[in-house]
C-alpha cells in the first residue's frame, strides 16, 4: 500500500466524508461565516426534509421559529459559537414541510491554523421522542403527586433510610396534625406511643421493611395534640435501579371509626344472643312456674280443706302447718319466677319512694343487724313512681339481704334516689324515670359474676342459702314495669343496683293494670259455679272449696267441654276459669260464652299477667289460691252485677 497515498489529505478528507455521511441520527453540516449552509449530510436530509440541492447556499436561520428569527437567535447562537469557542442548547426547529421538532444543537466554530475563523460546524440531535417521553413523565409524576396530595383519608408520606421524614402529603397532615415545615426530616417514631418506643416497634417494622420488602401493622398512634387513634400501617422498602435501599414508602390510615364499629356491633351482637338467652329462659321459666302454681294450687288447697276436715289435734296440726308453709315457700318462689319471666300479675300504683322505704327502714334493720347502718338520700322534689308497691318492698328487701351476705364483717347500706330525662339509655324507652338505687360497701363482684347476676337460678351463695332468683326477680319486676335494672360492681368496692322506674304521669294513673276494685265482702246467695281448668286436681280443688261455699259446682277441663255445659245445663250464674289451656285460652272462652249468655259472670284463675287486649275488665283471681280468696273474688264478682 502507497503510504504516501494512504496520509494524503485527500484520502483523509474522502474518510471524514464517508463517516459524516454515514451517521442518520445526527444532522451533521458546516455553515460559512454568514450562516449558509457549505454541507448537508443525510442525516440532516433526513431530520429536516431538505435535500442537498434544496439546501446549500440556503441560510440556516429557516430552520427556526418566526419568534426566534425574531429574537435573533440564529445571530445569537453563531456570536456565541464564535466568542465562546461552542453553542449548545434546545429548542423547537422546522422541517421542510413546516412541522416542528425539539432539537438539540451544537455549534463549534472551525478556525485556519492561524485563527482564522473558516465557517461553523453544526451538529443537530431530533430529541423530539425523548422531550414527548420526558413530558409525559414529568406529567405522570405531577399527577401522582397531585393524587398523593389529593388522598386526605390515608396518611401517605416517604422515609429516608433512617425512617426520618422525607414527603409529607395533606392526608398525613390531616390524621397527624403536623405542617410538612414541622415533620420533614423528624424521625416517624414519634407517632408512636411512649411504651412501643420502649419496646423498640420502631425500629423492629423498619427492619422488617428492610429485610423482606414489606411490613404491615394496626396499633394505637399518636397524633400532634398528644391524642391517640388506632391506625392501620404498611411500610413498603424503595430501591433505585442499582437495587439499593434509599427509603420507605409509608401508608397510615385512621381505622379508630372502623375499631369503634366493629366494637359496636360485637357488643349488639353479644347483647342481642344475650337478649334472645334470657327470652328463652324466661319462657321456660314462665312455663316451669305455670305447672308448679297448679301443682302448689293442688297441694295447698287440699291441704287447707284437709285442715277443716281431720279432728283438732296438735301433733297433726303441726304437721299440716309446716306442709302448708313449704308449700306457701314455693308459691313465693314461683312468684319470682313469674316476675322474672315478666309474667307476674302486677297491681301497679302511684307511690312516693320515699314514704315507700321509710316505712321498710324498721325492717331493713332488723333483718340486717347492728353491723349494718341503712342510710336513705332522698331529694324533696322527686316525683312519684308507678309500680307494684309489694313487689317492689319485696324486691328491696331481697337487695338488702344479698348487700348483707356481702358485708360479713359489717357496712353501710345507702338507699337513694334521683330524678332522670332520658333521651338515650340501652334498655329504656326515652322518658321520664326515678333511679332507686340500693349501694353496700361489701365485697362486690367481679366481671364474670357481674355478666350473670340477672341470670335465674345464679347463685354464688352456699348449697340451699339462696335459689338464685333474687336479682332476676328484680330484673323482671322493672322490666314488666316500663324500666329496667343496672348493676354497677368492683372486687373490693361493693355494688350498687339501680332500679329504673318509671315516673307517674297521667295517663298511668287512668290506667292501673289488673286492679281488682274493692268491694263489700258479703257471702253470696247459692249460686251455680262452672269451673274450667285443664289440671284434674286443680279443678277438684277448686270446686270442693266453692262446695264448702255453698255453692253447687258443675266441673269440666276444657273449652269445649264448657260451652257444652252452658247449651245442656242452662245459664250458670258465674264461670271460674283457667286461662294456659289446650285448644282454647280462658279469655277465648270467656268472649265465646258471652256471645251466648251476655250477662254471665266470669272469673279468670291465672298467675299470668300477659293476657290479650280487651281482657282487662276481667276479674282475674292469681293463684295459687286459698278458701278465702275464692270467696272474696266471688262476693266482688257477684256483688258488682
Amino acid at each position: 500500500m502507497d503510504t504516501h497515498l494512504a496520509n494524503s489529505p485527500d484520502l483523509g478528507n474522502d474518510r471524514y466524508r464517508l463517516l459524516v455521511d454515514a451517521i442518520a441520527d445526527y444532522a451533521i453540516y458546516m455553515l460559512d461565516l454568514e450562516g449558509r449552509v457549505v454541507s448537508w449530510n443525510p442525516g440532516a436530509q433526513r431530520f429536516k426534509g431538505y435535500t442537498a440541492d434544496e439546501i446549500l447556499g440556503e441560510h440556516f436561520s429557516r430552520f427556526y421559529p418566526s419568534e426566534d428569527i425574531a429574537a435573533d437567535k440564529p445571530g445569537h447562537a453563531l456570536r456565541t459559537a464564535a466568542g465562546d469557542g461552542r453553542f449548545e442548547s434546545e429548542g423547537w426547529r422546522l422541517r421542510k414541510d413546516g412541522s416542528r421538532f425539539w432539537a438539540h444543537v451544537v455549534i463549534d466554530p472551525i478556525r485556519a491554523p492561524d485563527g482564522t475563523l473558516l465557517g461553523y460546524a453544526k451538529i443537530t440531535r431530533d430529541l423530539t421522542e425523548r422531550r414527548r417521553t420526558e413530558a409525559k413523565l414529568r406529567e405522570s409524576e405531577e399527577r401522582f403527586r397531585y393524587l398523593v396530595q389529593g388522598v386526605t383519608d390515608y396518611a401517605i408520606y416517604t422515609l429516608d433510610p433512617d425512617g426520618r421524614v422525607a414527603s409529607w402529603n395533606t392526608g398525613a397532615q390531616t390524621i397527624k396534625g403536623y405542617a410538612p415545615e414541622e415533620i420533614l426530616g423528624e424521625h416517624f417514631s414519634r407517632f408512636y406511643t411512649d411504651e412501643d418506643r420502649a419496646a423498640g416497634e420502631p425500629e423492629r417494622v423498619l427492619t422488617q421493611a428492610r429485610e423482606t420488602g414489606h411490613a404491615e401493622r394496626e396499633g394505637t398512634r399518636v397524633r400532634k395534640d398528644g391524642t391517640l387513634f388506632m391506625a392501620h400501617v404498611v411500610i413498603d422498602a424503595m430501591h433505585n435501579e442499582m437495587g439499593e435501599l434509599i427509603g420507605f414508602a409509608k401508608v397510615t390510615r385512621d381505622i379508630t371509626e372502623r375499631q369503634q364499629a366493629a366494637e359496636l356491633l360485637a357488643r349488639t351482637n353479644a347483647e342481642l344472643q344475650q337478649s334472645q338467652k334470657m327470652e328463652a329462659i324466661g319462657r321456660l321459666t314462665g312455663g316451669i312456674a305455670h305447672d308448679f302454681n297448679n301443682l302448689l294450687m293442688a297441694i295447698t288447697g287440699s291441704l287447707e280443706l284437709l285442715r277443716t276436715r281431720i279432728p283438732e289435734e296438735p301433733a297433726t296440726s303441726r304437721l299440716l302447718d309446716n306442709a302448708m308453709q313449704a308449700a306457701l315457700r314455693g308459691a313465693s318462689l314461683t312468684q319470682r319466677m313469674l316476675a322474672f319471666a315478666r309474667k307476674q300479675a302486677l297491681a301497679p300504683e302511684t307511690l312516693e319512694l320515699p314514704g315507700l322505704v321509710g316505712g321498710m327502714l324498721d325492717l331493713l334493720t332488723r333483718s340486717l343487724g347492728p353491723s349494718i347502718e341503712v342510710i336513705t338520700d332522698f331529694p324533696p322534689d322527686l316525683p312519684a313512681v308507678v309500680i307494684d308497691a309489694n313487689q317492689l318492698e319485696l324486691a328491696i328487701l331481697n337487695l338488702a339481704v344479698n348487700s348483707k351476705d356481702a358485708m360479713p364483717d359489717g357496712g353501710t347500706l345507702r338507699v337513694s334516689a334521683r330524678d332522670h330525662h332520658v333521651v338515650d339509655r340501652p334498655g329504656l324507652a326515652p322518658g321520664h324515670y326515678v333511679s332507686l338505687s340500693i349501694a353496700d360497701t361489701g365485697t362486690g363482684m367481679d366481671a364474670e359474676t357481674l355478666s350473670h347476676a340477672t341470670e335465674p337460678f345464679f347463685t354464688t351463695k352456699g348449697v340451699g342459702k339462696g335459689t338464685g332468683l333474687g336479682l332476676a326477680m328484680v330484673r323482671g319486676l322493672t322490666e314488666q314495669s316500663g324500666g329496667t335494672v343496672t348493676i354497677d360492681s368492683r372486687v373490693g368496692a361493693g355494688t350498687t343496683v339501680t332500679l329504673w322506674l318509671p315516673v307517674s304521669e297521667e295517663a298511668a294513673l287512668a290506667q292501673p293494670m289488673a286492679a281488682v276494685a274493692p268491694a263489700a265482702q258479703t257471702r253470696p246467695r247459692k249460686l251455680r259455679v262452672l269451673v274450667v281448668d285443664d289440671d284434674f286436681l286443680v279443678a277438684m280443688n277448686t270446686s270442693t272449696m266453692l262446695e264448702d261455699l255453698g255453692h253447687e259446682v258443675v266441673e269440666v277441663h276444657s273449652g269445649a267441654q264448657a260451652l257444652e255445659a252452658i247449651e245442656r245445663d242452662g245459664a250458670f250464674d258465674l264461670m271460674l276459669t283457667d286461662q294456659a289451656m289446650p285448644q282454647m285460652t280462658g279469655t277465648s272462652l270467656i268472649a265465646a260464652a258471652r256471645e251466648r249468655h251476655p250477662g254471665l259472670k266470669v272469673v279468670l284463675a291465672t298467675g299470668y299477667a300477659e293476657l290479650p287486649p280487651g281482657s282487662e275488665d276481667i276479674p282475674r283471681l292469681g293463684k295459687p289460691f286459698f278458701s278465702t280468696d275464692l270467696e272474696r273474688i266471688v262476693s266482688q264478682t257477684i256483688g258488682n252485677g
